[in-house]
């Protein structure tokens, strides 16, 4: 409880400090800036009319990366991004392979890491958690022993394993909450994919949580949530919630900032829901760079 009161303690005193590192942060030499990446479920709709046409979109619109989903499944959608000149890092995985084993020595797990391996990739995230592995704080630390074994496995084959989060590990229980659960579990080989959007729902400011986890975060996902909306919301949000960067409640340059500061190696912007989402990254990443 002491980690959260403190976050909800320091919510946009960090917001504001940083506020004047604006410009240093939207510089042209960020890298984040220079090598901004998409997830790309965002156009799971677009990809499945058009693959080929919606990742030249993608690129066209200066991202210089992709993040895709489903892997192992997916190739293609690899393959064509690199055509493209797009690079893939990251990818969110079928995770129960790391979170519920069918065996101690995780097989099915490895089988994923020898793919990624083979496709080049650095990262994999854990996308989501079931209902039933979140129920209760020891679901929490069971998930985290298995986690930490996956790490390991994918360390020896020099690909990061994280997690990414949603609002739902924030809530509390048991005077703690699951997302204090992973913060204690986690070994040194476990890292974060940190959503700012769903960190923000939970009426938490991602700035501070950024901070606190310097050092353990891989990722971050860039995303915007609707002015008014009264927090925090630990369970789906409405369609509108979800909000191009810079259209929202969240001021984005203080969170970039934070980010180089706590050695995070790759942004993502998202964009769960949007009744036009090709216009939708294509001014998420006007904001961001600025135009």
């Amino acid at each position: 409880m002491q980690r959260r009161t403190f976050l909800r303690s320091s919510a946009f005193a960090s917001i504001m400090a940083g506020s004047t590192q604006s410009l240093l942060a939207l510089a042209g030499d960020n890298v984040y800036r220079k090598n901004i990446g998409l997830q790309i479920y965002t156009l799971r709709d677009q990809l499945k009319a058009d693959l080929k046409g919606t990742l030249k979109a993608v690129a066209e619109a200066g991202y210089q990366q992709v993040e895709p989903y489903g892997f192992p499944g997916g190739q293609e959608m690899v393959n064509v991004a690199k055509d493209l000149g797009l690079d893939v890092h990251s990818i969110h995985f079928d995770w129960e392979a790391a979170v519920n084993p069918t065996d101690a020595g995780f097989s099915d797990f490895k089988k994923i890491i020898e793919k990624a391996k083979d496709t080049g990739l650095s990262h994999l995230v854990v996308p989501y958690l079931h209902d039933k592995d979140r129920k209760i704080l020891d679901d929490y630390k069971r998930v985290a022993g298995n986690l930490n074994k996956a790490a390991v496995i994918a360390k020896e084959a020099e690909i990061q394993l994280a997690y990414h989060n949603h609002s739902f590990e924030f809530q509390p229980m048991e005077e703690s909450t699951g997302y204090d659960i992973f913060v204690q579990e986690f070994g040194d080989e476990m890292m974060f994919e940190v959503d700012v959007f769903w960190v923000r729902a939970a009426d938490l400011d991602p700035v501070s949580l950024i901070k606190g986890l310097s050092g353990r975060i891989s990722q971050l996902h860039l995303k915007d949530i609707k002015k008014g909306l009264k927090l925090p919301m630990y369970g789906g949000l409405p369609k509108e919630a979800f909000k191009e960067l810079g259209n929202g409640m969240i001021p984005m340059e203080p969170i970039i900032e934070a980010a180089k500061a706590a050695g995070v190696a790759h942004c993502h912007v998202e964009q769960d829901q949007s009744p036009d989402p090709i216009a939708s990254i294509k001014e998420s990443v006007a904001y961001l760079k600025g135009l």
